[in-house]
């Protein structure tokens, strides 16, 4: 590893930087509105993003830094196991195809800014669309966490910030500049900063990959050499080969199966989502967002790679840093290390954005201050995202970055349960309001309970996403296994609550409105009673 700084590599990194910094800023003109004094004009841009524009941002947004460090950082530590990320954005497409254009169609017609927004008005209960917006909360913040651990896994390449015994303030200031840049684009520009910033980024991902997956192979001496390094390395270690060993098969299987169910769930793939200017779009958007699938099978080569470049780390986190770093001329290797840290600013601004947004409408609006007005939502939506930064920098700032990782695999498993309700009530309003609140809890506390009692090398609780499935055995992935309990518990009292009569809460959709687009007539936004008169 580099102990002293890349002076090149710094330099590039800062202008791609210092470049985005520019276009986060000058984002608050792009398609200025009107009145920019409400949630659909900061925290949704205005719902007016074209398939382009949303493609790059719904990437920008699933695609992240740490998605870049991460992905082929398992690969190098851990096998072919560390392929799941693959197989499950496979799976995710065809899903959210069948239920995302209904969702978009419904929030247009409502102006619903969140899923719990939907939820609320779909079942008529405040309880379970608190439930529904707490989780999101609770799931995004070590998610935008991780995204920080990226940007500090390349400055620690880099050699920024200097040595393990360098004051922590001198230590961690590049990356304090960094979220301070962040925190102030976004509270300027909303979502429209990530949006444009989306381009930059997406392109110089894709720009790096091509070439790592040429240049790389060809100074290591193909990609047989490869192959058998990693091969001879895994083999050592009694991890498999190049396929996932027969004993972690069932982990394989429900982690992909379970991830695919949980992406769309989190509130920033919803706020991307809800952003775009037409059903269309998101239908469009889901077939073509599958090319990054192919970058992600790409992607997680670069973890093979590094084996065979015998990178050597004690955080494997910093295996692909390391790979550019050793790897790449000085100038294209800042070029990389820009597009990881340009990686992190967009999904983190989404993230922040759309944890502000349910924070705003379904806790400060349902229960602090129903009759707030748009420009009050908007200033305390802002307010709040700059708090869910802080939140997230000092979780990286005083815990142990493996922490931050395995609260991420936490939030997965939250996240999950609330499928059931959103998911679930796009196509029915057969659950009962009742039964969907106890399953989800049924479901967040198996799954906490469950999490809480996996250990790893590092830590003696919270240490892993896999344990044993009850009644089957094998080893399995706790947030589907919860799921399943979420479901089941939902199902049965809901027999219950109907055949008691439980009043089951008022419904405000109707079942065209799941298929209106943003050109048919009489199809407008909704303004609840406190934002009527009011220009969206």
């Amino acid at each position: 590893m580099n102990d002293g700084v890349n002076g090149v590599a710094l330099a590039v990194f800062i202008l791609f930087f210092l470049a985005v910094t520019v276009m986060g800023f000058l984002a608050a003109r792009w398609r200025k509105a009107e009145n920019e004094h409400s949630l659909d004009e900061w925290g949704l841009g205005g719902r007016s993003f074209g398939t382009w524009i949303t493609w790059f941002l719904l990437g920008g947004d699933l695609y992240t830094a740490y998605t870049f460090v991460a992905v082929p950082a398992a690969i190098y530590a851990a096998g072919a196991a560390g392929f799941f990320a693959v197989p499950y954005t496979i799976l995710v497409y065809p899903l959210i195809f069948t239920f995302l254009p209904r969702l978009w169609s419904v929030s247009h017609k409502h102006g619903y800014v969140t899923t719990s927004d939907f939820v609320r008005g779909r079942f008529g209960s405040k309880g379970l669309s608190l439930a529904v917006a707490v989780t999101g909360i609770l799931a995004t913040m070590p998610y935008i966490a991780l995204q920080l651990v990226g940007i500090q896994a390349v400055l620690d390449v880099m050699g920024v910030g200097g040595g393990e015994n360098t004051n922590w303030f001198v230590k961690d200031l590049p990356l304090l500049i960094a979220f301070g840049v962040l925190a102030a684009y976004t509270y300027s520009s909303g979502l429209r900063a990530p949006a444009l910033i989306a381009f930059v980024k997406d392109t110089l991902i894709y720009i790096v990959i091509a070439v790592a997956i040429i240049y790389i192979p060809i100074k290591l001496g193909g990609f047989d050499d490869v192959f058998g390094a990693a091969t001879k390395k895994y083999t050592d270690k009694g991890v498999g080969g190049l396929v996932p060993l027969e004993a972690g098969q069932w982990t394989y299987a429900t982690l992909a199966l379970g991830s695919a169910l949980a992406l769309f769930m989190y509130p920033h793939s919803i706020t991307a989502t809800l952003s775009s200017r037409s059903r269309e779009v998101i239908r469009r958007n889901t077939t073509i967002l599958p090319l990054y699938s192919l970058m992600l099978g790409l992607l997680a080569l670069l973890g093979f790679m590094a084996i065979a470049a015998g990178v050597k780390v004690t955080n494997p986190q910093l295996a692909i840093p390391q790979l550019f770093e050793d790897m790449f001329p000085d100038w294209f290797a800042g070029v990389a290390f820009a597009a990881i840290g340009i990686g992190a600013l967009v999904p983190a601004a989404i993230m922040s954005i759309a944890a502000a947004n349910l924070f705003t409408r379904n806790i400060y609006k349902d229960f602090i201050k129903p009759d707030a007005t748009p420009a009050q939502e908007t200033k305390v939506s802002k307010l709040v995202s700059l708090l869910v930064k802080v939140g997230a920098l000092v979780f990286v700032l005083t815990m142990d970055k493996t922490v931050a990782i395995n609260f991420q695999l936490l939030g997965g498993i939250w996240i999950l349960q609330t499928f059931p309700a959103l998911v679930g009530g796009l196509f029915t309003r057969w659950f009962h309001r009742w039964a969907l609140l106890a399953g989800w809890a049924v479901g967040m506390i198996y799954g906490t309970v469950a999490a809480y009692g996996v250990a790893s090398p590092t830590q003696k609780h919270f240490g892993g996403s896999a344990k044993e499935i009850p009644g089957i055995g094998e080893i399995g992935y706790i947030g589907l296994t919860a799921f399943i309990l979420n479901v089941a518990v939902t199902v049965i009292l809901t027999f219950i609550l109907k055949a008691a009569k439980a009043p089951d809460g008022v419904d405000e959709t109707s079942p065209e409105d799941y298929t209106a687009d943003a050109g048919d007539p009489g199809v407008e936004v909704e303004l609840p009673p406190a934002t009527a008169g009011t220009s969206h």
